[in-house]
């Protein structure tokens, strides 16, 4: 069996749980948060987010771009984790969402084996249902890491994430829920590094709750994504990654296809032309002191 194969069918069980839970209705009612664009009405074009803030900044990104264009926006952020937004995908309830190639090729197809940008990109579009279309990448990147303090690092030599490998059954793991179960998560980590934490804790994803954990050491170890400031700002070790655990993760627009028109698709594309991972995190230090939509309006009037 595929190294990622079981995993995965959790991944769609969990999914299929969620969907029954809901009752069939829709999934974004209870949690989502939900804000009108300019233009809104039965016809709009309506952005969701996953339930952190840099996918909330992009989404806001995407909107002012698409409303400058003169198109009827409307967005649903904080949606939930993939799981539950892919839902709203599959029914209809959004219809474009700022994703991520590798975790969504991943999602989306038990056997993806590709780590680099390119070739990730290439087997996502081969991996998409026929009622979903990703259109450009963008060079912006962000990806899952393993991270620790510098005293961490220092303290037991810690460079790849290899090396947690003697020292993990004395420490605890945090990260988000899902990566309980994702193989780009705890399963992972010990199939393919041979990691065996004493506990994992999670943790809302790109949270400052994880970044708190780390510093007052309820974990040691802590899945921050890699355009985080928090990283620079608490001088984190992002340990090394070198049997590509983490694939490639450009920022991509995934939309439904019978929403695709010339004019959204020259404006997404632009937007991800000027996606770069470099601006990307100068603006999510930006988002701890202003308003995702504000930091987003600044980026999208200077296209």
């Amino acid at each position: 069996m595929n190294r990622r194969r079981t995993t995965l069918l959790v991944t769609v069980l969990a999914g299929a749980l969620a969907l029954s839970a809901c009752g069939g209705g829709d999934p974004l009612d209870e949690d989502g948060e939900q804000t009108t664009g300019t233009g809104g009405g039965e016809d709009a074009l309506i952005i969701g987010s996953a339930n952190f803030p840099e996918n909330v900044l992009l989404a806001e990104i995407y909107a002012a771009a698409l409303s400058d264009a003169g198109i009827a926006v409307e967005t649903n952020l904080n949606i939930g984790n993939r799981e539950a937004y892919m839902l709203g995908m599959e029914d209809g309830s959004i219809h474009l969402i700022p994703e991520y190639t590798g975790n969504l090729t991943l999602f989306l197809n038990e056997a993806a084996q590709e780590t680099e940008s390119d070739a990730v990109f290439a087997e996502l579009q081969e991996s998409l249902p026929d009622n979903l279309t990703v259109l450009n990448k963008a060079e912006a990147e962000d990806k899952d890491s393993v991270a620790v303090t510098r005293e961490t690092a220092d303290e037991f030599g810690l460079v790849a994430i290899g090396d947690l490998a003697p020292h993990a059954p004395n420490m605890v793991l945090g990260g988000p829920a899902e990566w309980r179960d994702r193989f780009t998560g705890v399963p992972g980590l010990q199939e393919v590094y041979g990691l065996e934490f004493s506990s994992f804790r999670p943790l809302d994803a790109g949270s400052t709750l994880t970044v708190q954990a780390l510093l007052n050491g309820q974990i040691d170890a802590a899945n921050i994504f890699t355009t985080d400031p928090a990283i620079a700002e608490n001088d984190f070790v992002v340990l090394e990654d070198p049997e590509s655990l983490f694939a490639a993760q450009n920022v991509v627009p995934l939309i439904a296809t019978d929403r695709v028109t010339p004019q959204i698709e020259e404006v997404l594309n632009n937007v991800s032309a000027n996606l770069t991972t470099e601006n990307l995190t100068a603006m999510m230090v930006q988002v701890q002191d202003t308003e995702p939509a504000d930091v987003a309006r600044e980026f999208v009037d200077g296209l």
